[in-house]
């Protein structure tokens, strides 16, 4: 245990999904060794992180205005939403260069356990945006593990009386597995062949 500012801020980066207690006193007194501009650079940073970013009105991804650069993306197809846990996952995709249309950011999965069921989830504006007619296909590029599959089959079920063709990504991902770790060429055969939802 140390004193005061150098203990508050072990104890706040440990806070930080992925970094225990060892990687906290690490990282901790590497602020303390570097340079009092690099440190200034990284506060000013975080600051205006807090500040300019937000999430998109459309597809919830991450912002830096009222709508992200996929939902600004006149080229993008308005007629296949790909629905995806988090924005980081909408990067994952990104990088197959496979997927031309828009995103649905839910912010998270149902996950009964830790108290996250379909309200806290972003479900209801999805509902909203499918109700405009335009989209003809949802592809359900949620985690491949139990919350992911348990949301994926939530949202088929929900959506399924609309008549959308509705998909979900296909093996080559594996289970148990997040999309943010896995390659490009990988999750670029798994959405290229992607395959239907039969509930």
């Amino acid at each position: 245990m140390y004193e005061g500012a150098v203990q508050d801020l072990i104890d706040e980066l440990g806070r930080l999904p992925g970094v225990g207690p060892k990687s906290a006193q690490r990282i901790a007194f590497h602020i303390l060794n570097a340079d009092p501009v690099d440190v200034k650079r990284l506060a000013e940073v975080l600051n205006r992180v807090k500040v300019e970013v937000r999430f998109c009105r459309i597809c919830f991804n991450i912002a830096e205005s009222d709508e992200c650069r996929v939902c600004r993306d006149a080229r993008r197809g308005d007629d296949v939403i790909c629905v995806v846990e988090e924005p980081k996952d909408v990067v994952a995709v990104e990088r197959t260069r496979e997927f031309r249309g828009k995103y649905h950011v839910l912010g998270g999965a149902i996950n009964p356990l830790e108290g996250v069921g379909p309200d806290q989830l972003r479900i209801r504006e999805l509902m909203t945006r499918l109700q405009s007619g335009l989209v003809k296909e949802l592809i359900l590029a949620t985690d491949p593990n139990t919350e992911g599959e348990a949301t994926a089959t939530y949202l088929a079920l929900l959506v399924k009386p609309m008549g959308l063709r509705v998909t979900r990504l296909a093996s080559g991902l594996p289970v148990g597995g997040d999309l943010e770790y896995a390659d490009e060429v990988t999750l670029g055969r798994a959405f290229s062949g992607r395959r239907s939802l039969d509930i």
